[in-house]
């Protein structure tokens, strides 16, 4: 609409502006070599419109002629131009499908008629790299440093070429630099908090953490746990020679990560070294309730030195009124219990864990409930084995690696706050023990194990001509040998065939007497002089029930009268 209108008022201007000449009739007279020419005003304005128009055709031609070579050049230099980009963009495509033949034919292409650009030097770099020639792709990334706007790529480059030959000082310099030039990168400060810390320069480390922080690079809870963690790294190294020091650090590091284990641990040690009792255990209580850890524990039971251990047992109650049902507190309470030997109370404690699957903690401290109420070392030696058996318990892990203690730094990444504390993932899924026998174990009716045991099943003899089923083989020690007994008759021998019996526990019964009447065949066959039935006499069997890696007793048994069996645990 505006164009419609402008046209219309210089149409109109131009109609009044011939009106107003021709309202105003004039002469114009030149005279120039001799010749006068005398006109109208109009015809003269029209003749000089003429001859404008006619210059700046003139002027257009001689423009068009005199700039044919530049046209020419400026085609050329385009057309290059454009096959270089094309050859830049077909290159990148080849590394990105992982083609380094093709990558290179487009790289050369590119450097042909492209080289001053700075992709072109990004595309040779990365043939280089993709092909595995590491001289060219450090030399691609040199040259970029010559050129501003690829400087900070070119150091990017020579970093990740410096890390991958193993050379950390001149990679460490390459993100010196880098962050000189430009501080807001985010690789260049990831990578002087991995230096800082792989050094163990906890201080340094900690600047870095706060640069981060300040350029937006990390989250606001990210950097405060990192300078938590880094505060407690300090503080564990300090501790030795530095205790004040140490102190401070752990109570920094406790205040922004009150779950922090590590440091709340040893802030409540020494604080309790120190005689700060109560200060030392609401720290604890504090930590406890943010993340209960064995660690914690430990440090809460013993914040008073030289307590005794019904009052170390009422502090683990504590513990587990501030986080009922908590497996760490459980355990606390049992093993306090334990040293308080109140024993009812520590299988009372132990029993949900038992009838969830008992973890080698829980066995550990089976284990050490049997030995200290009965000092039975054959229930010991079982839940020694139960142990070795069971799921594990959570511990630090970081990358795949099981550590017994914490670690600021992984040893594996070298990542920062890597640890964390759970059951690591490769030892899940093992079939727990038999929860009808961990139970059964906890009834303090039960005898102990040593002495356990019901009478056997019948045994029959076949003769060697009868398929004899598969059968459970249990094995018998006789205290006594029985005397030879007369040889079958030849083409007779016999094999003894049992009963087939589940691998299950057997209830806890009392050790039968044996009784005159029930005499074993062995000992009737002697005292007759007749020969057992069709072969040689079938020893009475008794089912033992011991621990699984209990090899027998330690010392031969006494001789008992013929035809009895000793039961070993």
């Amino acid at each position: 609409m505006v164009r419609v209108l402008t046209y219309l008022l210089v149409i109109a201007a131009l109609a009044a502006g011939a009106v107003w000449l021709a309202d105003r009739p004039g002469e114009v007279s030149v005279l120039w070599q001799g010749y006068r020419i005398e006109t109208s005003v109009a015809i003269a304005a029209i003749g000089v419109i003429l001859l404008a128009f006619l210059a700046l055709v003139v002027w257009a031609v001689l423009r068009f002629v005199l700039g044919l070579p530049s046209a020419f050049s400026f085609a050329s230099r385009a057309r290059r131009r454009a096959r270089g980009f094309e050859a830049v963009s077909r290159g990148m495509v080849a590394i990105g499908a992982g083609d380094p033949i093709a990558a290179g034919r487009h790289a050369h292409d590119a450097r042909k008629f492209a080289a001053e650009e700075p992709l072109t030097l990004l595309l040779e770099a990365q043939t280089a790299q993709l092909s595995g020639d590491r001289g060219r792709a450090e030399a691609a990334f040199k040259a970029m440093l010559d050129k501003p706007e690829t400087r900070v790529l070119g150091l990017r480059g020579l970093f990740v070429e410096a890390r991958r030959r193993g050379d950390m000082a001149a990679a460490r310099a390459f993100a010196d630099e880098a962050v000189r030039r430009s501080p807001s990168l985010a690789w260049a400060n990831d990578a002087l908090l991995d230096f800082h810390t792989g050094a163990g320069d906890w201080q340094a480390a900690r600047t870095a953490v706060e640069r981060r922080a300040a350029l937006r690079l990390a989250d606001k809870a990210e950097a405060k746990r990192q300078r938590a963690v880094l505060l407690a790294a300090e503080a564990l190294e300090a501790k030795g020679r530095e205790p004040e020091k140490a102190l401070a650090a752990a109570l920094e590091a406790v205040k922004l990560a009150p779950g922090l284990t590590p440091a709340a641990a040893l802030a409540g040690r020494m604080l309790s070294e120190r005689g700060d009792i109560k200060k030392a255990a609401r720290l604890l209580e504090t930590a406890w309730k943010e993340a209960s850890h064995p660690d914690i524990a430990a440090a809460y039971l013993d914040v008073r030195p030289g307590d005794s251990a019904r009052d170390r047992l009422g502090r683990a109650e504590t513990l587990t009124k501030l986080r009922p049902a908590d497996p760490e507190g459980v355990l606390a309470l049992a093993g306090a219990a334990i040293h308080a030997q109140d024993f009812a109370r520590a299988r009372a404690t132990l029993k949900p864990l038992l009838a969830g699957g008992a973890s080698v903690r829980v066995c550990l401290l089976m284990a050490e409930l049997e030995e200290a109420e009965h000092g039975a070392a054959g229930r010991v030696r079982e839940w020694l084995a139960r142990a070795t058996r069971a799921p594990r318990d959570a511990a630090w892990v970081a990358d795949g690696l099981v550590s017994d203690h914490w670690l600021p730094v992984s040893p594996i990444s070298g990542r920062l706050d890597a640890f964390v504390w759970t059951v690591p993932p490769a030892t899940l899924g093992r079939p727990a023990a038999d929860l009808d026998d961990v139970l059964a174990d906890l009834d303090e009716s039960a005898p102990l194990l040593e002495g356990r045991a019901e009478t056997a099943a019948p045994v029959e003899v076949v003769p060697e001509t009868a398929a004899a089923p598969t059968a459970t083989v249990i094995e018998a020690v006789p205290v006594a040998p029985a005397p030879a007994p007369p040889q079958p008759a030849p083409g007779a021998k016999p094999e003894i065939k049992a009963e087939a019996k589940p691998e299950t526990k057997p209830e806890p019964v009392a050790e039968p007497k044996p009784e005159p009447a029930a005499a074993a065949p062995a000992e009737a066959a002697a005292n007759s002089g007749k020969p057992a039935a069709q072969g040689r006499p079938a020893p009475v069997v008794f089912p033992v029930a011991h621990a699984p890696d209990d090899p027998g007793p330690e010392q031969a048994p006494p001789e008992e009268p013929k035809g009895r069996f000793r039961l070993f645990g």
